[in-house]
């Protein structure tokens, strides 16, 4: 894979009272290089149960084709490059939703619990440059073969 035209990829999941936290972490961790930091903040759900936000952001080269990766794995890549005009935002983003329960497993899913968000590189930062060089980047991780 040759250069990367993203400036990072923020990933972020909840983890509820009602949840494991080690099992969203490892769901989390699914996307990430090995022994990535992962951040945590507390936070409190509108009747007073405690919410755990974790989160991490990649903006090394070689983590961020190490997530890229993790996304070719998807099985609806074909829906993900239709829908990429919808997923890229005027500010340059792309966000995805990705399926934690999946995630825990080891799979890679479009679905609940685990928010994607990757800044793509865009000059001008333009829509519609930004959805060419989104939809280039992740053309090239289809076509490249299984690791």
């Amino acid at each position: 894979m040759g250069q990367i035209p993203l400036h990072y990829v923020d990933l972020r999941a909840f983890c509820y009272a009602t949840e494991d936290e080690k099992r969203v972490e490892d769901a989390l961790r699914t996307f990430l290089p090995e022994e990535f930091e992962i951040e945590r903040l507390e936070s409190e759900g509108h009747y007073g149960d405690r919410i755990l936000i974790l989160s991490a952001r990649v903006e090394n080269a070689d983590d961020v084709r190490h997530v890229l990766a993790r996304l070719a794995d998807l099985e609806s890549f074909g829906r993900l490059l239709a829908e990429l005009d919808e997923r890229v935002t005027e500010n340059t983003e792309l966000f995805l939703r990705l399926d934690k329960q999946a995630a825990f497993s080891g799979d890679v899913a479009l679905g609940e619990g685990i928010t994607f968000r990757a800044k793509v590189e865009a000059y001008p930062a333009k829509k519609h440059i930004a959805v060419e060089n989104a939809r280039e980047v992740l053309e090239e991780l289809d076509d490249e073969p299984p690791a």
